[in-house]
């Protein structure tokens, strides 16, 4: 599955920008909690930003939070992880149907046989975000969101980003000025994928009416992109107006992330740098690799965020960036389950992040885009 933001300028004035904004903040906080040590990504803000990331968590393997967090802090970046869900390993591709009291899931494959584990539900995590604001702990740079398995939890998600927002004004931004501003609520509409919804069907109109118009930018899957927008897409063509589509609806930055069209994979990216005029757009072919990998849209989101941050005018740059890692990543995994003489098309593969990890950090563009006219 493939999770988006807005431009704040270099880097350096970015780190100066969060110190002058969070100087009052960090002021109070310190008055009110005498007792506790100053939190250093606040006194001493990164030169990146401060990332809460809500989505899904596995003990085993590297899906959601567990994918995405580590190549953020590679990055740079300071992360805080909130779970929406946390099982003993990564459930394959299934729909998930949550209750209050239980969790039951249809379809399983290419996963491992069973999976075990918690679902936070949207009480809960009001509370953390209520224990966060208690301590003054609640200023956050850029919000990134993935799987999310409930409407009350998804509408709980819409409470968090009013929350964010009444701290730091500049967590979110719904029409243009958000590209110069940095990009600051990515979400992944993790709906599903080839055709079919992991998640309850109701989700999709609360992410098509509530979520992606306060989305600084948006990263979903084909399958994801056609269910948000009511549009079929088969060409380049049809990627480029989708991206159009959800535009118009709110995010200033869209990346399509895997488009398959006659045989090969292809990303189509989006930046609309100013209201009511034409976005840059660009596609990057990638090359398929005959197997099936967990984690991998989580972890092109969370390079998305970092990339361009750092690029916050040349998304083209980011994609490229976020595609060699990802690519030289999966390669890595491949070979080293051929290495161990498993057939790597026989079930899905937990990828190999922590291995990958000079892949992430200085990446070797293999992957160029190209521009549309």
């Amino acid at each position: 599955m493939l999770l988006r933001s807005p431009g704040l300028g270099t880097s350096s004035h970015f780190g100066i920008s969060i110190f002058r904004e969070t100087h009052i903040f960090r002021s109070r906080s310190l008055r009110n909690s005498e007792m506790a040590p100053p939190l250093l990504s606040l006194a001493l803000p990164s030169e990146t930003g401060r990332v809460l990331s809500i989505q899904s968590h596995t003990v085993q393997g590297y899906v959601g939070n567990k994918s995405a967090v580590f190549p953020l802090q590679l990055l740079g970046y300071d992360v805080d992880p909130i779970n929406s869900v946390q099982f003993s390993n990564h459930t394959g591709k299934l729909l998930l149907l949550l209750h209050p009291n239980r969790l039951t899931y249809l379809k399983n494959d290419a996963g491992y046989p069973s999976f075990k584990g918690q679902v936070l539900n949207g009480q809960q995590l009001w509370e953390l975000i209520e224990g966060l604001e208690a301590n003054n702990l609640l200023y956050y740079t850029h919000l990134l969101t993935g799987y999310i398995g409930s409407v009350s939890f998804l509408n709980t998600i819409l409470e968090v980003v009013n929350k964010l927002r009444s701290i730091n004004p500049k967590l979110i931004y719904v029409d243009a000025a958000a590209a110069a501003a940095g990009d600051n609520y990515v979400c992944d509409p993790v709906l599903g994928d080839e055709g079919k919804l992991y998640v309850p069907s109701e989700l999709v109109s609360v992410y098509r009416e509530k979520v992606v118009p306060v989305a600084s930018m948006l990263t979903p899957n084909q399958f994801e992109a056609e269910q948000l927008t009511g549009f079929r897409i088969g060409s380049e063509r049809d990627g480029r107006e989708a991206c159009n589509i959800l535009h118009a609806a709110g995010p200033s930055k869209v990346v399509i992330t895997s488009i398959v069209i006659d045989g090969s994979l292809h990303l189509i990216g989006s930046h609309q740098k100013e209201k009511d005029q034409s976005p840059e757009q660009f596609k990057i072919v990638i090359p398929k690799i005959p197997a099936y990998f967990t984690g991998t849209g989580d972890l092109m989101t969370s390079l998305l965020l970092g990339w361009s941050n750092k690029y916050p005018d040349n998304l083209d740059k980011a994609a490229e960036l976020a595609v060699s890692s990802l690519q030289a990543l999966l390669q890595r995994t491949l070979n080293d389950y051929r290495s161990a003489g498993y057939d790597p098309q026989s079930s899905s593969l937990e990828i190999r992040l922590i291995q990958s990890q000079d892949n992430i950090r200085n990446p070797q563009v293999a992957f160029k885009a190209e521009k549309f006219n």
